[in-house]
Order: C-alpha cells, then structure tokens, then sequence
C-alpha cells in the first residue's frame, strides 16, 4: 500500500483571517468533540480544544484546533475509517513528525490532529494554551504579531504558522521556565 506522506492533496493557497475572539469557539469545538467521542468511543484516550480558538480574549482564524490522542496514531486503521465516516476527511500524514495526523472538515473549519499518548507536541500545545490563558502579555504578543503577518500574502497556512515561529518558542520556554517544567 502507498500512502501519501505529507499535505495531502497539495499546496493550497487560503487568505489568512485573523478575527478578534469569537465567544462561540468552545461550543463549535464541544459540538465536534461529542462527534469525534461519538465515532472513536473506547479508541479515544483524550481530547483537547487546543490553538488560538481555545484560549478566551485571543484573536485567531476561525479554524477549530482539536488534539485526538489515540494508542497509536500509525495505525490509522483503528481510527481513521471511523473518523471518516463521521465527516472529517485525512489532510496531512506526518510518520516522521510524531506519527502526527491532522483531519478537517470539507468546511475547512476545523482541524483535527491526532497523536500518540507520549507526543511531544501535545504537551507542548497545552502548554502553549494554558499559558495563554492565563499571562495577559503574553497573549497580547502573540495576538499582535498575528494581526501583523495574517495580511501578507502566504503560499499557505504552513508558511503563516512557520513565520509565527518564533514567538510561538518564546512563549513555549517562557511557560516552561515559569512552571518548572523541562526545556
């Protein structure tokens, strides 16, 4: 079998939106929650509303970000078909970056990452989120430099995201240094 590695479907060229907090974001991302637990039932090992959307008072693109933890996100077997059928569809398959797997709506509205319960990266999105939330400074820095990239022209929202970089692994060491936590 040949699977795709990557962005699957290609490059897409999308206009970035960055809009002031929408106080209807946690419900839109309950509202796929209860269908991701609905399809997964015991293959779900938790499920968290993750990126701008889920942090109160911080602009973002209106796209819901949903971390999946699965037992093993290579196999996409035991859960894939499952999220298929319940309307998400495989945009990126990273075997090489935390055996990551991100699925969206046909809407592009919400994306759903899915990983391995020792993922890095999934504690590093809490981390991320929980900081925000709480350091009122930090959240202003990450909203200003988001309202300053999003009008330019990007081949796609990966070079968005890689451009916010930066700031995004300040922010990441500064809410580890502060919590104790290993860098």
């Amino acid at each position: 079998m040949n699977l795709t590695i990557g962005l699957i479907g290609g490059v897409e060229k999308r206009e970035i939106k960055v809009l002031d907090y929408d106080p209807r974001w946690p419900e839109k991302y309950e509202q796929h929650a209860q269908r991701i637990k609905a399809a997964l039932k015991e293959r779900l090992l938790r499920i968290e509303h993750v990126g701008s959307t889920s942090v109160p008072g911080l602009a973002a693109k209106p796209i819901i970000d949903i971390d999946v933890i699965v037992v093993d996100s290579s196999d996409e077997a035991t859960y894939l078909p499952a999220l298929e059928k319940a309307g998400y569809v495989l945009r990126v398959r990273e075997p090489d970056w935390h055996e990551h797997r991100m699925m969206r709506t046909p809407e592009l509205d919400v994306h759903v990452h899915i990983f391995s319960p020792d993922s890095p990266e999934f504690k590093r999105h809490l981390v991320f989120r929980d900081w925000l939330r709480r350091n009122e400074e930090d959240r202003r820095l990450y909203d200003t430099t988001k309202r300053q990239l999003a009008p330019r022209q990007w081949e796609d929202m990966n070079a968005y995201a890689r451009a916010k970089t930066e700031v995004v692994e300040r922010i990441i060491a500064t809410a580890l240094r502060e919590m104790g936590a290993p860098q």
